[in-house]
C-alpha cells in the first residue's frame, strides 16, 4: 500500500458473497471541496485506464463518494453526491468513459470505513468506492 499521503487502490474483502467485485480509492480533495488533487487525479488516471481497457468495457460501475463525520449528515450527504459526480466526470472527459456506465451517488457518512464518533476528521473515512454492477 502507498504511503499515507499517497492514493492507493485496494480491493475489498467482501463480508459475504458478493457477486460484483469492488474497489476501494483514497481519492484526495480539499477540505470540504470536491475539487480534485494532483493525487486524485493520478489514482483516478489508473482507474480510467483500466475502465478503458476492452475486458471491462461491457461493464457499468457505481461510484460511492463517502465523508467522515466532520459537519452535519445533510451536508456530507451533498458532498459526496458532488464527489462521486467529480469523478465521474473525470472519467467521461478525460478517458471517455461513457456517462451510461457510470452512476455516481453519494453515501455521506452513512457507511464509514473506520468508526469514529461526531465530528472526527478521519481520512480512510473520506473514499470513493467504485463497484462493478454488471453489464
Amino acid at each position: 500500500m502507498a504511503a499515507p499521503a499517497a492514493p492507493s487502490v485496494a480491493a475489498t474483502a467482501p463480508a459475504q458473497q458478493v457477486a460484483a467485485p469492488s474497489i476501494d480509492l483514497t481519492v484526495q480533495f480539499q477540505s470540504g471541496s470536491a475539487e480534485l488533487t494532483p493525487e486524485a487525479m493520478r489514482t483516478l488516471d489508473e482507474l480510467g485506464r483500466a475502465l478503458s481497457h476492452e475486458a471491462l468495457a461491457a461493464y457499468r460501475f457505481r461510484i460511492e463518494g463517502h465523508t467522515d463525520t466532520t459537519g452535519s449528515r445533510s451536508a456530507n450527504m451533498s458532498l459526496s453526491q458532488a464527489r462521486a459526480a467529480r469523478v465521474a466526470e473525470y472519467l467521461q472527459s478525460r478517458f471517455g468513459v461513457a456517462a451510461a456506465r457510470l452512476e455516481p451517488v453519494g453515501r455521506g457518512q452513512e457507511a464509514l470505513k473506520v468508526q469514529t464518533p461526531d465530528q472526527t476528521p478521519e481520512p480512510r473515512n473520506r473514499r470513493v468506492q467504485v463497484i462493478n454492477i454488471g453489464a
